[in-house]
């Protein structure tokens, strides 16, 4: 596994900063941006994604990183549900819906994968290693 310094190396970031400009790329193209509401909520649990990634990563302690992790997997599932609404709204075609579903659902499965990962491992964050 490559060393990882600061959060940007991290795939999942990468992932849910994808996901996020893909989110917005839609809610500026369509009609959803006139949704205000859905509009700022989908905006938001995106954003929060890939915020939550790097901010539990900043904390640099294993244990508030897994507790970071798990809202950002929450965000991207709730991401993942506001989506349905989005398309039954009309404001995306199913194809551009299943692009965005298959994402978040990739991403949740990697950032699950990720805290198992960090609660096996032996390594307890930057902030315990011995100066």
């Amino acid at each position: 596994m490559a060393t990882v310094k600061q959060f940007e190396d991290l795939d999942i970031w990468k992932l849910a900063r994808i996901l996020c400009k893909d989110i917005n790329k839609i809610a500026n193209s369509t009609e959803l941006r006139k949704d205000y509401k859905l509009y700022s909520q989908i905006d938001g649990s995106s954003g929060s994604v890939m915020d939550n990634i790097a901010e539990g990563f900043e904390r640099n302690g294993n244990k508030e990183f897994i507790q970071f992790l798990s809202i950002s997997k929450a965000s991207c599932g709730e991401t993942r549900s506001q989506l349905y609404r989005v398309f039954d709204r009309n404001y995306i075609n199913k194809d551009e819906f299943n692009k965005l579903y298959d994402q978040t659902i990739i991403l949740g499965k990697m950032i699950g994968g990720f805290m198992n990962y960090l609660k096996k491992s032996d390594l307890k964050g930057s902030k315990y290693k011995a100066n």
